[in-house]
């Protein structure tokens, strides 16, 4: 029997580490000014996210997703003891791309030097839920024999794009940049609890227009018709966020996903060595654990450090633990995240 078996982990975040208290004095340059520019402190940013510190790329525009793609994507690779020519497929997720088309995939594939060849790329717009999206993507073609050596990366970059004022504070405080990425391919085993074990992903176009960034209306000529300059215009150009709505919503939405992939495999959480949820706020994690009764010391976060990397979220939280020596090869995860559109879902598999 064929299954889908993670054959290496790689993770990348920038070197600047910007705390709560740097972030208030950023403007849109990501200078420190003399006063306040956002009317928020610590505490008010702790309290509400559990959010520490995140990390922002140079603002000289001298850094693209694809070069955090890149560096994770590299960093897999090594941990596979595989090289880029070995990449059949690119599945990459990201909500900010390196340009509107094309897909960020295909630049990756040209900065890991395997352009031109039998390499197919895809970009998956799932938002935070584009690791278990992207997942199910890959096991479904390996399982099928398509592609034997799937790049799958979740890789952002939220820096550039956030309305450093306290107009934009609800969303500015937390997302960070950075990227994870792993190499899969196929094992033959009878083991059923080997590999991946289970992905679903769930939909609700309903809630599309609770968390979204307009930007502009293909259906409008002009499509832009407004001066990005100008504050009185130019709130369409960052992302819109009903906070309490998102927080109902993902808390459901995590909690059934991770209770649905448990019941369909006949587990427990005795199976399971971590559940590893998405990393979009520390109140709605603690809120999912609470209520889908997930043992505590089974929860693997990382976002005090690196706030909410979007797609990026799930590897590099795994990743990160393992360095720390916490998360070992065999290991069993339960990964359930929620992201805008509303989609959502859960997987289990074994690192």
């Amino acid at each position: 029997m064929i299954r889908t078996k993670l054959l290496g982990l790689g993770s990348y975040v920038p070197d600047r580490v910007v705390t709560n208290d740097d972030l208030r004095f950023l403007n849109d340059q990501h200078i420190r000014q003399e006063q306040p520019v956002i009317e928020t402190n610590d505490q008010w940013i702790q309290q509400r996210t559990g959010i520490r510190s995140r990390r922002y790329v140079p603002a000289d525009g001298s850094v693209n997703t694809s070069d955090l793609a890149l560096a994770a994507a590299q960093r897999a690779l090594d941990d596979a003891g595989a090289k880029a020519e070995d990449i059949d497929c690119i599945i990459l997720g990201t909500l900010s791309p390196d340009m509107h088309f094309p897909g960020t995939a295909v630049f990756l594939q040209k900065k890991l030097g395997i352009s031109g060849r039998n390499c197919a790329c895809f970009d998956i717009r799932q938002q935070c839920s584009a690791f278990v999206y992207a997942l199910q993507m890959a096991d479904a073609f390996i399982r099928a024999g398509t592609y034997r050596r799937i790049l799958l990366v979740g890789a952002e970059l939220h820096s550039h794009s956030m309305d450093f004022s306290t107009r934009g504070r609800d969303v500015v405080v937390l997302f960070g940049d950075g990227a994870g990425a792993m190499l899969l391919g196929p094992t033959e085993t009878e083991d059923e609890r080997e590999g991946v074990l289970y992905t679903a992903a769930y939909a609700d176009g309903s809630g599309a227009m609770d968390l979204y960034l307009h930007i502009f209306n293909i259906a409008h000529r002009p499509y832009i018709d407004y001066n990005a300059l100008d504050r009185e215009q130019n709130q369409v150009i960052f992302p819109q966020m009903d906070g309490k709505r998102v927080f109902l919503h993902a808390v459901r939405g995590m909690v059934m996903a991770a209770h649905a992939a448990l019941a369909k495999t006949n587990m427990t959480w005795d199976d399971i060595q971590w559940f590893v949820p998405h990393q979009a706020n520390l109140r709605i994690n603690e809120k999912v654990v609470e209520v889908a009764k997930i043992p505590p010391e089974k929860v693997l976060n990382t976002i005090e450090w690196y706030g909410n990397t979007t797609a990026a979220t799930i590897p590099l939280t795994i990743d990160y633990w393992r360095q720390q020596g916490k998360v070992k090869k065999g290991d069993r995860v339960l990964s359930a995240v929620f992201g805008s559109g509303y989609t959502w879902g859960a997987a289990i598999f074994q690192v």
